[in-house]
């Protein structure tokens, strides 16, 4: 089987080419930014509002503050951001109770990264209660670290959550692939 993983004695003038790798979680390891967009939409639904579809590159992928603040805004929804992140949290873990697809290639990377004892961490702009479910299924042997959006100052588009003093198990020479560009 190739690997997609260089090994570690590959070198570049500066070292070691890969020391660490930083993960985004939606729409990188899972296949997941369908399933906020269709609890956005229920969530509305429920409080008398419909979503437009052409609002939905608006908040996919974003910070949850962002885009309900956004939906809230855009519809005039009566409702707190603190009560809808709350709601779309708890619609957002029944989806994924119920499946949690892996995006291709996503279980052979972890695997990979273990098996050439790369440090990974797992950075997402989702709440701690959202990565920690996601981790039961990733498998959280995989990762040396994770961040989530809620434990940091600032999250997308800031770089604060991949730039958060890691500890020393990841190293500041790293790849941090992500699905979006903040």
């Amino acid at each position: 089987m190739t690997s997609t993983v260089p090994a570690l004695g590959t070198r570049t003038a500066e070292g070691s080419a890969l020391q660490a790798v930083l993960l985004d979680m939606d729409g990188t390891l899972v296949d997941t930014e369908g399933f906020w967009w269709d609890v956005e939409v229920e969530v509305f639904a429920s409080l008398g509002h419909t979503l437009d579809d052409s609002w939905r590159h608006v908040v996919v992928g974003g910070p949850m503050t962002r885009s309900a603040g956004f939906l809230i805004e855009a519809t005039g929804a009566d409702i707190g951001l603190a009560e809808l992140t709350v709601l779309l949290n708890e619609g957002f873990e029944d989806r994924i109770d119920l499946a949690l697809p892996l995006m291709p290639g996503a279980a052979r990377l972890l695997a990979e990264l273990s098996e050439h004892e790369i440090p990974t961490a797992l950075v997402s702009a989702s709440h701690r209660r959202i990565i920690d479910r996601v981790l039961t299924t990733l498998g959280p042997q995989h990762f040396a670290l994770s961040v989530a959006g809620d434990e940091v100052p600032r999250t997308k588009p800031f770089p604060d959550p991949i730039s958060w003093p890691p500890p020393a198990s990841v190293s500041t020479r790293c790849a941090a692939p992500s699905s979006r560009t903040p």
